[in-house]
């Protein structure tokens, strides 16, 4: 008799999860030896690195979400990676809205983005998603339905009534353009006026002396 599959992989994907949360959405800022700054998921052991730790995503409204679903979102986060006419992330995202899973969008629609993009996933590929440190690239039901199932995501919805997902924002924060400062201009010069000619004698000029 042959022994389930199903109960090794689980086991091996709750070990992958298990390992992976303690960076969990943590990316590195590297600043090098010549001073150039690059992003990575592992810090170097010969460069200044700054961990910045994305947040978990919450409620656009601030609707709270049961604790036990708390829990899961704080040690495994979901993200997920989407672009303009793109059907594989609709289906992430209708699959996870489906199913309750708390999520964080982030768009990719510049060239700033997809550099960013590319330090993240290592490929400019979309959809692309993470659980906890877990990396998905592309859209597969049965592959993003087990990680959800080994982070322990409930498979039906347990949002309350009044939860809003927050909206996307672009990967890469689009920074607002000040207003150039108004020029002065100089005055323009004064017209200057044409001495009048004197073409000869005139009655008070018998002489007709040039000025």
């Amino acid at each position: 008799m042959h022994q389930p599959l199903f109960a090794p992989l689980l086991a091996s994907l709750l070990l992958t999860l298990a390992c992976a949360s303690a960076q969990a959405q943590t990316v590195y800022r590297i600043v090098g030896p010549d001073g150039k700054v690059s992003f990575s998921d592992r810090p170097p052991p010969d460069a200044k690195a700054q961990p910045v730790r994305a947040p978990a995503p919450a409620a656009a409204n601030g609707a709270a979400l049961p604790y036990d679903l708390r829990q899961i979102v704080n040690r495994f986060p979901v993200t997920i990676y989407t672009g303009d006419d793109c059907a594989p992330c609709a289906s992430v995202r209708i699959m996870l809205t489906a199913r309750g899973v708390p999520f964080t969008e982030r768009t990719v629609s510049s060239n700033e983005d997809i550099a960013a993009l590319q330090r993240l996933s290592g490929s400019s590929s979309l959809p692309f998603g993470t659980i906890g440190g877990q990396q998905l690239t592309g859209y597969s039901d049965t592959e993003w339905t087990q990680y959800l199932d080994a982070a322990g995501y409930p498979k039906q919805s347990q949002l309350p009534g009044n939860y809003r997902r927050p909206a996307p924002s672009p990967l890469v924060a689009i920074k607002a353009v000040e207003p150039a400062a108004p020029q002065n201009r100089a005055p323009a010069p004064a017209e200057r006026v044409a001495a009048p000619v004197n073409d000869g004698p005139t009655p008070s000029n018998p002489a007709g002396i040039r000025f």
